[in-house]
């Protein structure tokens, strides 16, 4: 495929099939995921928007949206709109979790656990949750046991703080969104005030921290992933310790370095 828009390329190949009369291509599937691929770029879209997306019949779409939402790849927000479902993020973690940047990080994480003796692990953000692509934990034994798959809130976390103090604006302000839409207006507020406290912080310092916000008994620094590939900040990447044993800027003075140069060698390919 062209390196396009997902869905400029399937409307391609949906006219290609139809004037070259391809029988062992099935529309109707490609027209369904045609729908799906609208949501490439956009966190949620009205009945109106998809039909306008796809080019696809009015009557065409609400069929595709019934079906797709029965099998769990769309769902409905409280606004009455749509945007991907339970189903798609499973594939889609899945999918990441075979990336050619995941299996080349994997090795790393690993030696940078037993060398430093921290847990370390890479995520990217998926519906509004950090989702955990590889995971390595530290001798030391922690309260919480996070393996691949595993979601974690973006507010609370270094490795979420991270990833939006990373973000661009637009990315942001969907991550935003997502906090209101499933939050009390109470929580979404302080949510937002540890984000952009976050984002300050990073941008002075370089990295983000939890000191005890996610789990009391976890201390952790975290920073984000330019992914040369794709050409932005695609990941983001944590170490974390026993808060016992750690002072917070001592951890980070000693941590943060070399936390960077393994996000730059992740992120290189290299």
């Amino acid at each position: 495929m062209k390196n396009t828009l997902l869905l400029e390329n399937i409307n391609d190949q949906l006219i290609q099939s139809k004037e070259a009369e391809d029988r062992q291509f099935v529309t109707a599937l490609g027209r369904g995921l045609l729908l799906l691929a609208a949501f490439e770029h956009q966190e949620q879209m009205s009945h109106q928007q998809l039909c306008q997306m796809s080019g696809l019949p009015k009557a065409t779409v609400t069929r595709l949206i019934y079906t797709l939402t029965t099998l769990g790849f769309l769902r409905t927000t409280v606004q009455g709109q749509y945007q991907l479902g339970s189903s798609a993020v499973r594939l889609s973690a899945s999918a990441w979790s075979q990336h050619d940047l995941v299996a080349l990080a994997e090795p790393l994480l690993r030696q940078f656990a037993l060398d430093y003796e921290v847990s370390v692990n890479l995520a990217t953000e998926i519906e509004g949750e950090m989702r955990y692509l590889a995971c390595y934990r530290s001798p030391a034994r922690l309260s919480v046991n996070l393996q691949v798959g595993s979601a974690v809130p973006i507010a609370d976390t270094a490795i979420g703080r991270a990833f939006y103090a990373m973000s661009t604006p637009t990315r942001q302000a969907v991550i935003n969104n997502n906090l209101r839409t499933r939050s009390s207006a109470k929580d979404t507020q302080i949510a937002q005030l540890n984000l952009n406290k976050a984002a300050k912080h990073f941008e002075e310092k370089g990295y983000t921290l939890s000191d005890g916000e996610f789990s009391p008994d976890i201390l952790a620094v975290a920073v984000g992933v330019f992914d040369v590939a794709t050409n932005h900040f695609a990941y983001s990447l944590n170490a974390s310790v026993p808060r016992a044993n750690w002072d917070a800027k001592e951890y980070a003075a000693i941590i943060v370095p070399k936390l960077q140069a393994l996000a730059e060698q992740i992120g290189s390919g290299i």
